[in-house]
């Protein structure tokens, strides 16, 4: 991946949610859309399991590493160690408002400080050869005038950075829970828009609120790329035509049946390495939303995976409650 590649579709990082088997799940829809880790702290990869926390399979890049920090050394040499690893890109996280980021200044306070910011993305740059890329909100707390938006953008982009992508909401640093920051401050996708006019020549990203094609191939008239997060978590399978409709492939969408008997081996494997199934399987539950026999395959699997043993064959019957559709929903 260079500093040039687009990717006009990506799915958010998401806390205990876009772990690598629900990236690999994810794989399994659509082999383009951008992925990302969940957030991981600078001070967990400096003295963490490293593995176990930046270990990922091939079959899941292109892959973004989202870093929360606030110290230019140690996010220039964490940047390094996820170049090492193989990612393709290392993002930011100055939008994330929970308590626990806020009291280690990064996150959405980071908005506050842009010339911080701009330190933190010149540090990386001179250490990696991948990109580096900023996710955060149109404002925070009061400062939330769109030119205070496009000041903390001209300031980043000038230390270099050149993918921006755009929660759009404010974030309240104090008063909301995170649950109610993604959702009670209202979206202000114009403002996105206004700051693509503005900034023409960078990528800028819209994230917020976003649940159908529909939406998706409307903001893509106005900006350059949309992150979906929650609706990528309950409806994966949304992300069925997105190669064909969105990055323009020539193949035919799997049906859900498909992706599912395409995770079989994954789940093998992993669980005979001592995995246990539901840490698979709870990210694979929505994938047959809004058809029929959804209940039953969520209520064995909710059932059975827990239980000792519990192994690949469990999925096998879940997925046999299911009535089979050879075709493609979306033929």
């Amino acid at each position: 991946m260079s500093v040039n590649t687009i990717y006009p579709l990506s799915i958010a990082p998401m806390m205990e949610r876009t772990d690598r088997h629900f990236r690999y799940f994810m794989r399994q829809i659509t082999q383009d859309t951008l992925l990302y880790t969940e957030m991981i702290v600078t001070q967990a990869i400096r003295y963490g399991d490293r593995t176990k926390l930046l270990g990922f399979s091939p079959e899941e890049k292109p892959l973004s590493l989202q870093l929360g920090g606030d110290d230019p050394q140690e996010l220039a040499e964490c940047a390094m160690i996820a170049e090492d690893f193989g990612y393709d890109e290392v993002n930011l996280n100055v939008g994330c408002p929970s308590d626990r980021v806020q009291s280690g200044n990064f996150g959405a306070c980071l908005m506050l400080q842009p010339e911080l910011v701009a330190r933190c993305v010149e540090a990386m740059q001179k250490k990696v050869n991948i990109p580096i890329t900023i996710k955060h909100r149109i404002g925070v707390d009061e400062r939330d005038r769109y030119e205070d938006l496009a000041n903390f953008v001209k300031i980043v982009s000038d230390a270099g950075c050149q993918r921006f992508t755009v929660h759009a909401r404010k974030a309240w640093l104090k008063g909301l829970s995170p649950k109610e920051n993604r959702t009670i401050p209202p979206l202000k996708y114009e403002e996105v828009y206004q700051l693509k006019q503005e900034f023409s020549q960078l990528f800028i990203e819209i994230n917020g609120g976003i649940i159908t094609l529909d939406q998706i191939e409307h903001h893509l008239q106005f900006v350059d790329g949309v992150m979906i997060g929650r609706a990528a978590y309950d409806n994966p399978y949304l992300f069925a035509t997105v190669d064909r409709d969105i990055y323009g492939q020539n193949i035919i969408p799997p049906t859900r049946h498909q992706v599912v008997e395409k995770m079989l081996p994954y789940i093998d494997y992993w669980v005979n390495n001592g995995l246990k199934l539901h840490a698979i399987s709870r990210h694979i539950l929505a994938i047959f939303g809004g058809v029929p026999g959804t209940k039953a395959w969520k209520r064995h699997i909710s059932e059975n995976a827990h239980l000792p043993g519990a192994g690949v064959k469990v999925i096998e019957e879940a997925l046999g409650k299911v009535p089979r559709d050879n075709f493609s929903h979306w033929d």
